[in-house]
């Protein structure tokens, strides 16, 4: 058995973020019942970012698993023997959500060592990593996963990254102060680009064991 976890770092569980990993899970599991796919939401856990406790770093000790314990420990752990990884996040100003800049803190300080500055992971394995943003592809501020983005490909591999672009944020505009935005055209861009994205997820889903 083979098996995928999905990390979904946003906050909404049935927007952007969520259809597009959700997507990605149904592309992974029609390739065989020899794939788990395994989703989390971040935002249902109680955790922090790296504790600077230094335990991973421990003479005799050193660990490339965070040693830190809370509810993030049996994820970390899962995640080491996993077969792929997919990261999810909508871009909040410019970066990835809080609790997934958090999440990364404690999986990849472990991987990092002081003394040769290498980056080890327990295991390699294939990644996606998937984006939902406000802007376009010719006018956004975006870092997406920024230096972590460097690495997960140090450690894990080069990641397949899927970028949504000017999704719709609500339902109604005009339920909000968004007056920045236009309605129409956030639907339109829907309408022309949303199937394609949501076919983009499913297909990384077929592909990342099949």
């Amino acid at each position: 058995m083979k098996k995928i976890i999905i990390i979904d770092g946003g906050p909404r569980k049935n927007m952007n973020t969520a259809k597009l990993l959700q997507r990605f899970a149904e592309g992974a599991q029609s390739v065989g019942s020899n794939i788990e796919v395994k989703t989390v939401r971040l935002y249902d856990l109680d955790y922090k970012g790296c504790m600077s406790c230094m335990a991973c770093k421990l003479k005799g000790k050193a660990s490339n698993i965070c040693r830190f314990k809370d509810t993030l420990t049996p994820l970390l752990e899962e995640i080491a023997q996993a077969d792929g990884l997919v990261l999810g996040s909508p871009i909040y100003f410019g970066e990835v959500t809080g609790q997934m800049r958090a999440f990364l803190e404690r999986l990849a300080f472990p991987w990092l060592s002081y003394n040769d500055y290498s980056l080890t992971a327990p295991k390699r394995m294939p990644v996606v990593l998937i984006e939902t943003m406000n802007g376009t592809p010719e006018r956004n501020n975006s870092n997406g996963f920024g230096s972590m983005e460097w690495c997960i490909t140090t450690a894990l591999g080069e990641p397949q990254c899927i970028v949504a672009y000017n999704t719709c944020q609500v339902a109604r505009y005009g339920n909000y102060e968004l007056g920045g935005f236009s309605e129409e055209a956030k639907y339109a861009w829907r309408d022309a680009h949303w199937e394609e994205d949501l076919q983009k997820a499913y297909d990384a889903g077929k592909q990342m064991l099949g």
